[in-house]
């Protein structure tokens, strides 16, 4: 081999090692898809002692019902029902509700001169139950109707003439620790509803009463046609992290109140 010839094999050699050593020094980028997996955070565990997810929601798939109903239309001004949105919706998380319904408001027609009905399951053979969570249960209840909103709630021993049911559960197959299902009619007045609440987390672990009486309070908000916020130091959160109900629930539930069932939006 001539002599130009071995030595233009050895300059190309030569340059290919160098570009191999170059490319194994440049430190590998990780993918788009790796970064975002590395840096996506986690939910913590309830902080309130007792507290657990109850993110079952009345607006969740299947645990609302519309019937056609007696009850009157309610009278609506649109006008009056935005301005009183705007003037009210300060402190408190209606929009939230409001972007989950399309617009619609969602309540009770006033029952402080017929008061709900409420049974609550008075005992039960699953384990752990303990007799103190019928009295927690009441007590959620009876902290809702310090709200000020015209509903009000009164206890009856018979399960058949009651409007709203309490039973227990061991547990849910899902996470949550709380079930609320109910009836809306042609207006968006709430006709009907009932209450499920779980002895154990979905681990199996039981419930203390103060976790009863919290997963009740959070249910009664469904009940009464609130729906979950992001705010997480508002019982209505969907893994609540509170023992009870902040200044923005009491507000919220207000709100909802001080208008008619509803578009909020459309006439």
């Amino acid at each position: 081999m001539k002599r130009p010839v071995v030595f233009l094999v050895l300059l190309v050699a030569a340059m290919a090692v160098f570009i191999v050593v170059q490319a194994r020094s440049i430190p590998r980028r990780a993918s788009p898809a790796a970064s975002r997996a590395d840096t996506t955070p986690t939910a913590s565990a309830p902080s309130a002692p007792g507290a657990a997810p109850v993110a079952a929601s009345a607006d969740s798939t299947g645990l609302v019902s519309i019937r056609a109903s007696a009850q009157p239309a309610p009278k609506r001004d649109l006008a009056e029902i935005q301005r009183r949105l705007a003037d009210g919706e300060r402190g408190t998380y209606i929009r939230e509700l409001l972007l989950q319904r399309d617009d619609n408001n969602t309540r009770w027609p006033d029952r402080q001169a017929e008061p709900l009905r409420i049974w609550i399951q008075p005992s039960s053979t699953l384990a752990d139950f303990h007799g103190s969570y019928p009295v927690r249960a009441r007590e959620a209840f009876e902290r809702w109707m310090r709200v000020g909103v015209p509903v009000a709630f009164t206890f009856v021993v018979d399960s058949a003439s009651c409007d709203i049911p309490v039973t227990w559960v061991d547990k849910f197959e899902m996470p949550i620790t709380g079930r609320t299902l109910w009836t809306r009619d042609q207006y968006w007045w709430i006709v009907g509803s009932s209450v499920e609440v779980a002895l154990h987390h979905q681990s199996g672990a039981a419930l203390d009463p103060l976790a009863i009486y919290v997963i009740t309070l959070h249910e009664v908000g469904h009940v009464l046609g609130l729906d979950h916020t992001q705010d997480d130091r508002s019982i209505m959160a969907a893994r609540v992290r509170v023992t009870d109900l902040s200044d923005v629930d009491e507000h919220t539930a207000q709100l909802i109140y001080s208008i008619p069932p509803g578009s909020v939006s459309k006439p």
